[in-house]
């Protein structure tokens, strides 16, 4: 980089250099530093260069080795680096003995991640789960950096005025790590309560590789306002809306934080409030952008976190967006992606293609938890009445003498508590009588038939 560049870079831009050592059990990209390359970009970094290093385990003092640290002497002095960027997770004496070799500041993975993260988090409950994250990663690396965290008090049974400064640093972030996870604690608590609440009303949430385009897939389907970029991270905060699905009715919507290859499991745990409505919610749409080279790693690095999250056999439909842009030089990319993946659906959230298609199979896929129900019940029974009205979706009712009949859709869940003395059940269709009180083979037989597979398990194709 040149004087001119030099001067031409913003005040709070760094000159960075990449490092990423790969080891014989990892996939490896067609680019390995294109991830790396788009975090420190979107952390304000200015990328300058990068190398790899193919290792069959990581030197215990600098990772890298004494060679490559020569190496990467000369090439701090000739880009004028500022701040060497790892793809991995150094120790904190790994990360010591780089920064005395090279003389300038060195940040692994999961540093910069969380600096991102700190970058964009917008609502309270997202900083305090960036700080409890911060505060974990730092704890064994203290460097007398804390003590302007907290007032401490002392008093019977704490040492006073001799104590190290290092253990009182110590002391304080512990203190306030515990009281920050109770406070996130709370702030799930009162979540799933928000969650619960919604019961009555059908939950989808999109999960995905982060960029790949949910909050965009959003706008779209709900007219809502989300904050769409073209950069890592630009959503942090879940945001809930109502989307009319057409022939279903209502439903609620929620954007959730993008995912990454090897997300730091301190992160996943400090924003698991952030992410409650992707846990309670009837269906996950799982985004992935169709026009990445790198989309099935991306699929594979999502389902890795929602096995983390224990969600990873939720009811899932995967949307193959971006196919708008899907390069003129590989146009066999989308042909490859269904081939693997045949129940997906490709769409693209800029121009609308697909979006049709999608609405139609989220309709499918939530109707797979609902059952077509006619149910029978006394003429005065006004109790049964609500409860089918509040609960399910009354298609029609009839009336005959003492008794009344409704044609009523209403979810599994629901559905087993309307068998009361007095209340016929049947299948709408097949006219069964259904009991919900002991096993029924012929009903089981039944939906076997129905079922279709248009949420078929992505993780095992």
């Amino acid at each position: 980089m040149n004087v001119l560049d030099r001067e031409k870079k913003k005040v709070d831009q760094e000159v960075a250099y990449l490092v990423r050592v790969i080891f014989p059990e990892e996939l490896t990209e067609s680019d390995p530093l294109e991830e790396l390359t788009g975090l420190a970009e979107t952390a304000g970094s200015i990328v300058v260069g990068g190398m790899t290093q193919r290792r069959e385990r990581p030197d215990t003092a600098t990772y890298i080795g004494s060679g490559k640290v020569l190496e990467l002497v000369e090439l701090v002095k000739f880009h004028a680096v500022d701040v060497i960027i790892f793809d991995n997770d150094l120790s904190p004496g790994q990360v010591r003995n780089l920064e005395q070799a090279l003389r300038v500041k060195v940040l692994d993975r999961t540093e910069l991640i969380l600096d991102i993260f700190a970058t964009h988090a917008q609502t309270y409950e997202s900083r305090l789960a960036v700080e409890l994250a911060q505060l974990e990663y730092s704890l064994p690396r203290l460097k007398r950096m804390w003590t302007h965290l907290s007032r401490i008090k002392m008093g019977v049974g704490m040492r006073g005025p001799g104590e190290k400064q290092l253990e009182v640093d110590r002391r304080l972030v512990e203190k306030r790590i515990n009281e920050l996870r109770t406070e996130l604690k709370q702030i799930e608590e009162r979540r799933q309560r928000q969650v619960h609440s919604r019961s009555g009303r059908m939950k989808v949430s999109l999960v995905g590789y982060t960029n790949a385009g949910k909050s965009t897939l959003m706008n779209y389907l709900t007219q809502a306002d989300v904050l769409a970029e073209d950069k890592l991270f630009a959503t942090l905060d879940t945001r809930t809306r109502r989307w009319h699905l057409p022939s279903w009715g209502p439903v609620l919507l929620s954007d959730t934080v993008g995912f990454i290859r090897r997300l730091p499991h301190n992160l996943v745990a400090s924003f698991r409030a952030t992410l409650s409505e992707t846990v309670e919610a009837d269906l996950l749409l799982h985004v992935a952008d169709a026009s990445s080279p790198e989309v099935f790693h991306q699929i594979s690095a999502v389902y890795d976190v929602l096995k983390e999250l224990e969600i990873d056999e939720k009811d899932t439909l995967l949307v193959l967006n971006k196919v708008d842009a899907i390069s003129e030089a590989d146009p066999e990319q989308l042909s490859r992606l269904l081939n693997r993946y045949p129940f997906a659906v490709p769409i693209s959230a800029v121009t609308g293609e697909g979006i049709e298609a999608l609405t139609k199979a989220v309709s499918l896929a939530l109707s797979r938890s609902f059952l077509d129900l006619e149910v029978e019940g006394d003429i005065s029974d006004g109790r049964l009445i609500a409860y089918l009205e509040k609960h399910g979706e009354v298609l029609e009712r009839r009336f005959e003498e003492t008794r009344v009949y409704f044609h009523v859709r209403i979810s599994a869940e629901h559905a087993g508590r309307i068998a009361q003395p007095g209340v016929v059940v049947r299948d709408y269709e097949s006219q069964h009588v259904l009991n919900f009180r002991q096993p029924d083979p012929e009903w089981e037989k039944i939906k076997r038939r129905r079922s279709g597979l248009t949420t078929e398990s992505i993780a095992e194709q």
